[in-house]
């Protein structure tokens, strides 16, 4: 092979990849753009005066007009797009009417503890559900599978708000395993830092307050079991029918044929086949709780992005609602567009396309 032949590779495979990223930028700029217009026209079509709930009921014509400027309400509905977006870029996202606060800041506040919560959720959905897909899979039309399926299926259909109740209830009320709401007692909440990162658990743990970090601790324990429980439902159901689709291959029977072990055959063949498709589906499963742990925050008074845009709605704080939404959606925007990267690296199949 020539060094120009070589060159030439070169060049088509940088070329490849070029398009490939420039295609990959221009998809995720659209749905941005996408998400910002939606966002703006559902804070033009609610039928909540913004200008009220900055000033009042009780203002006066000349007051409500002032504000109703401020806000460029008088301009063009482009014109007021095109300042949105701009605002948005610059990370600008209002003040919030309720706590006079930029958006901004008031979702840095907040985002840790969602996040901290959706994280210990998803590993517990993750450590859980895949162990038992595997098994109802392996198992596949005995008591254990139908067992699988009919405990995925509570998880999966039963409302989360409810399930929190009902835990409460049990663990709380009755049992008195756990705490109550809240994610840390009072007694415990000054031994934290002020200038902390807003993770509880890693501020009290580097600040050596060891009493609060238990404490904190037992909160997470059983909002972070529920949202688990619920990941743990989807992603049970996703690892069973991959791994179905995996031991029903040809290679899984050649494998068996030549006196491989089955444990082997499942958890090193199988699975890591299976794994690819996984990583979409655990990646989406985070997504989705960070987006929808509102129910789960309010029912454990849990002080977090859901609680806040719970508070928000009720109180008809519309520029927070729009905010927290626009923040929301872009996280699964950007949790999908890692996936489907992770998903290109591990799969040899897709690299082998690109080329």
């Amino acid at each position: 092979m020539t060094a120009a032949t070589m060159t030439g590779g070169g060049r088509i495979r940088a070329l490849r990849l070029f398009r490939k990223t420039g295609g990959l930028i221009v998809s995720v700029a659209v749905t941005l753009l996408g998400l910002l217009l939606v966002t703006f026209l559902i804070g033009r079509v609610v039928p909540v005066d913004p200008v009220l709930a900055m000033v009042g009921d009780r203002a006066s014509q000349s007051t409500y007009d002032a504000a109703y400027h401020q806000l460029g309400l008088d301009k063009p509905l482009v014109e007021q797009f095109l300042i949105y977006v701009k605002n948005v870029l610059s990370g600008d996202l209002g003040e919030s009417v309720l706590t006079k606060n930029p958006i901004t800041t008031d979702i840095r506040t907040v985002f840790p503890a969602t996040l901290e919560l959706a994280t210990f959720g998803v590993l517990i959905g993750t450590l859980v559900g895949i162990p038992l897909g595997i098994w109802a899979a392996v198992r596949k039309g005995r008591l254990a599978d139908q067992a699988v399926r009919v405990i995925g299926l509570i998880g999966y259909s039963a409302p989360i708000f409810w399930l929190g109740l009902m835990g409460l209830l049990l663990f709380y009320a009755k049992l008195g395993w756990t705490p109550g709401p809240g994610r840390i007692d009072v007694t415990y909440q000054y031994d934290l830092p002020d200038d902390g990162t807003g993770f509880l658990l890693y501020d009290a743990a580097m600040a050596g307050e060891w009493e609060a970090f238990w404490n904190v601790a037992a909160h997470l324990v059983l909002p972070a079991c529920l949202l688990g429980y619920y990941s743990m439902a989807y992603i049970s159901r996703m690892t069973r029918s991959f791994m179905l689709n995996e031991l029903a291959q040809e290679y899984i029977i050649t494998a068996r044929v030549k006196g491989a072990p089955e444990w082997r055959i499942i958890w090193v063949h199988a699975l890591r086949n299976a794994a690819v498709p996984l990583v979409t589906v655990v990646a989406l499963s985070y997504a989705g709780l960070l987006e929808g742990s509102v129910l789960t925050e309010t029912v454990f008074a849990w002080p977090g992005l859901g609680m806040y845009l719970t508070n928000s709605l009720q109180n008809a704080d519309m520029p927070a609602v729009l905010g927290c939404t626009l923040v929301i959606g872009t996280i699964f925007v950007a949790i999908n567009l890692l996936s489907d990267l992770l998903y290109n690296v591990l799969d040899p199949r897709v690299r082998r396309r690109g080329k």
